[in-house]
């Protein structure tokens, strides 16, 4: 992890100097991580509305066009960042269905996330960590799989998961945005997490 927090650092300065092989390699290393936080986000329903490599294409093209206005930390800020305009860009993709007299706001919910701290992936021991979303997407395969998975789960697990699991928030910051206790979330996130993966296991 620090050889690519390292290499991603690397990338990022020369990117905001104007390198454009740079940009390249940014926008090889990270396409795929952004697939899935926009696709996760989308949901089943929105996902058959919206075309989602579209919207990982501008969430990319959006943030290495606006590394000037990014300060460089390590790889979470990087990954908070890329995450934070993915939200936007489902968001606007949203009001132009809606402008469009499409409006599927009423169908789907689309989940409310904040600023995210901490990098990387949470790691969650026992039984279920083969089948949790950080294993799967490191591995790259049943990505599919998964997405079935999290489509079958409750929304305030769903939301759980992806808070804590894919974006990487701590417990404190979670129960901050939920209203609840760091042990609630812990809950929470728990339950999620077995639910997931029987969901996972089932199809």
């Amino acid at each position: 992890m620090c050889t690519f927090s390292h290499k991603t650092r690397h990338l990022v300065i020369l990117a905001k100097n104007g390198d454009e092989s740079a940009l390249n390699q940014l926008y090889r290393v990270y396409a795929e991580r952004v697939r899935w936080m926009v696709r996760l986000r989308m949901g089943r329903e929105l996902r058959s509305k919206l075309e989602s490599m579209d919207l990982v294409q501008d969430t990319l093209i959006h943030a290495l066009s606006g590394l000037d206005d990014f300060t460089y930390k390590d790889e979470g800020d990087f990954v908070r960042w890329l995450s934070k305009i993915a939200e936007n860009e489902i968001r606007g993709s949203l009001k132009k269905l809606h402008a469009d007299k499409r409006d599927i706001r009423k169908e789907v919910r689309l989940y409310n996330y904040g600023p995210i701290t901490g990098g990387g992936f949470v790691r969650t021991p026992g039984p279920i960590e083969a089948t949790t979303p950080s294993v799967i997407m490191s591995r790259k395969e049943d990505l599919a799989k998964l997405e079935k998975a999290m489509d079958e789960l409750k929304p305030e697990y769903r939301e759980a998961i992806i808070l804590t699991k894919i974006e990487g928030l701590s417990y404190e910051k979670v129960a901050t945005r939920l209203d609840k206790s760091p042990d609630a979330v812990r809950m929470l996130a728990t339950r999620a997490m077995v639910s997931l993966a029987a969901a996972f296991r089932s199809i």
